[in-house]
């Protein structure tokens, strides 16, 4: 089956090539992961360095391919490369803090050691919004840890994901150890089901993760982790600062099109003295330049990333309007053949039966509470759970936000999508599956293994056995 890519920005054909089958990718993985394993993680970490040599000689191209391909703006689509350069030390740091090797004393002179082990196969599906860093935030502690790795790009992305791949291979990633699959949701249905896989690491949405988790339900044996997307709260309280608290705002919600799992959704404020924030927020809305990757000025927003999904905003932004929301700012289409959005504003404090949804893409829904209980009760009023911020001058407010909100990233008085790799990321609720990534993604890329050790043989049973001198001839 042919897989064709276009820019969302143009409709011009990018790349084109067929679907790739499962099972053979796998079986090419398997045959190759045990000579990989034992290789010494100085080796892997070296090879891996050479990775990030040849990323960095092809920084402007790759930067170029995920603008064009993703149509997110070029400068963007820079700091994308930059944190796959980054991924390497960043990976080798974790690996020896969460799963380096450990010896302790234990009783009589014995041992006890504690090391990690690869899991084998690891198959990674990867998103659009992301092609190249959220896909290798699983593979690079993958390959670190000793697995071999079979990665599935979205659909939508796969000449970025292709590039990412021949990367690793021109710095000597042996090429069964690093597989590309190719294809559609069907190509991945059957990554996720081929015996030959030891686990599943995933990115992308909350109700695929939920199926994988199902799917998953009959294999415990296979590690699997998730993490997926949020309709996350933004609660601005009190700010000292009106001017950067919009601008927090209006970064948190329209960042990358509103096409990121931590963008904020819903904007949590005061019923009384709003007005102030909103209308610092409204004039940066109003300066927000929507145009394709390359444009100049460089725009802050490009397109979505196909018709299909602006097509999708569309009609949750409409079912909103349908349920009583009123809009502040229109979510309007500017070329009916192409995926470009401007960035809206629609006030829901009144909608009711408010969906509980993840809307990707550059809607904010504003919400009016009567005081900051409210707000963390409304921040919570979700099944979601991965990212939070309050913007707030009141430490004791932060502080009891940050204790109450259900969520696996809460900030204060920063965006909702501002999460370090040097750190923890995932989420709670349906927003993961408490495996989160980046940091510790070291922890799911290999399993502990407890060993008791002595030089010789020593031991006796001094209890529950029969006198040597009463038994009977």
């Amino acid at each position: 089956m042919k897989l064709i890519s276009h820019e969302p920005a143009t409709g011009d054909l990018i790349w084109e090539g067929e679907s790739g089958d499962a099972a053979e990718e796998v079986a090419k993985a398997r045959a190759s992961w045990a000579e990989w394993a034992a290789r010494s993680f100085t080796y892997r970490a070296e090879t891996l360095r050479r990775f990030v040599n040849v990323v960095r000689s092809k920084e402007q191209d790759f930067a170029d391919l995920i603008a064009r391909e993703a149509g997110k703006p070029f400068w963007e689509a820079k700091t994308e490369v930059g944190a796959v350069i980054g991924k390497v030390d960043i990976s080798t740091n974790a690996w020896s803090d969460r799963t380096g090797n450990k010896k302790l004393e234990a009783a009589m002179g014995n041992k006890v050691s504690v090391r990690h082990k690869p899991h084998g196969v690891l198959a990674v599906l990867g998103p659009y919004n992301f092609p190249a860093h959220l896909p290798n935030g699983h593979i690079v502690p993958a390959l670190l840890a000793g697995n071999a790795v079979v990665f599935k790009p979205s659909e939508k992305t796969p000449a970025s994901g292709q590039f990412l791949v021949d990367c690793y291979h021109e710095a000597g990633v042996p090429e069964g150890v690093i597989r590309c699959l190719q294809g559609g949701p069907e190509v991945g249905k059957a990554l996720a089901s081929d015996p030959g896989i030891d686990g599943l690491l995933f990115t992308g949405s909350a109700h695929v993760g939920k199926i994988l988790h199902q799917h998953f339900a009959d294999t415990p044996q296979k590690i699997l982790a998730i993490e997926a997307g949020g309709n996350n709260p933004l609660v601005a309280w009190d700010m000292k600062d009106i001017h950067a608290a919009a601008a927090i705002i209006v970064q948190s919600a329209y960042l990358s099109a509103g096409q990121r799992c931590t963008c904020a959704r819903r904007l949590i404020v005061s019923e009384e003295g709003h007005e102030r924030i909103l209308d610092e927020v409204l004039r940066l809305i109003d300066r927000i330049i929507v145009d394709h990757p390359h444009a100049d000025p460089q725009p802050f927003m490009g397109p979505l990333i196909d018709n299909a999904s602006a097509d999708k905003v569309q009609d949750q932004y409409m079912n909103l309007m349908m349920k009583g929301g009123t809009p502040i700012r229109r979510l309007d289409r500017p070329y009916e053949e192409r995926p470009y959005l401007t960035p809206a504003l629609i006030d829901v404090t009144n909608v009711r039966d408010r969906p509980d949804e993840e809307i990707f893409g550059p809607v904010l829904q504003l919400i009016r509470v009567r005081d900051f209980d409210e707000a963390i009760r409304e921040a919570n009023n979700t099944r979601f759970g991965l990212a939070a911020s309050v913007l707030t001058r009141e430490p004791k407010n932060y502080n009891k936000f940050w204790a109450n909100v259900r969520a696996g990233v809460i900030n204060w008085n920063k965006p909702t999508n501002g999460a370090p790799s040097t750190a923890p990321f995932g989420g709670v609720g349906i927003s993961g599956n408490h495996r989160p990534s980046a940091y510790y993604a070291a922890d799911y890329c290999a399993y502990p293994v407890t060993s008791v050790e002595a030089e010789l043989c020593r031991a006796n049973i001094g209890q529950g056995l029969r006198d040597p001198n009463m038994i009977e001839d």
